[in-house]
């Protein structure tokens, strides 16, 4: 069961977490001017191919690592409609460390810690693939490719 927890689209609208109930899920950090930002491409192409097996990416932008996301919500979201073709969900800027994290992000890192158990995220792109019940969360790192996250997403379809 997924927690109760607000999110606003990079437009402004209010979602809460709970929506999302009974659907498989990919949170991401993403960053428009990071050496990891092609991943939305291949990001993009898992959205189309799973998209009508209940399966949603939700996409947070974030400036905390190396200032990589300067942009505003509409500069973001042009940018990733006119380089990628994003049609996933894009989330409002936020921190996804430190004192005004998101709520999303203190759930995700305490259910799925990185290496050696530390919960900070270390980069852009790191994603976090949550299964229909909310209960089972893997993480992956920025350099872990999409392949390797489809391969667990066909798992968990």
């Amino acid at each position: 069961m997924l927690p109760d927890i607000e999110l606003k689209t990079n437009d402004l609208k209010t979602q809460n977490l709970k929506d999302y109930e009974g659907k498989t899920l990919l949170v991401v950090n993403v960053a428009s001017k990071c050496g990891f930002t092609p991943q939305y491409k291949d990001l993009q192409s898992l959205y189309d191919e799973f998209k009508q097996k209940n399966f949603e990416i939700l996409a947070f932008p974030c400036n905390q690592f190396g200032a990589q996301e300067p942009g505003t919500s509409e500069e973001i979201a042009a940018f990733c409609e006119t380089n990628y073709g994003v049609r996933f969900q894009l989330l409002e800027k936020t921190d996804v460390n430190g004192p005004h994290e998101h709520p999303i992000y203190t759930f995700l890192k305490a259910r799925a810690p990185g290496i050696l158990g530390t919960e900070s995220i270390k980069w852009n792109f790191t994603k976090f693939l949550i299964d229909q019940t909310g209960q089972h969360i893997k993480r992956y790192g920025s350099n872990d490719s999409i392949s390797k996250v489809r391969e667990d997403l066909i798992k968990l379809l």
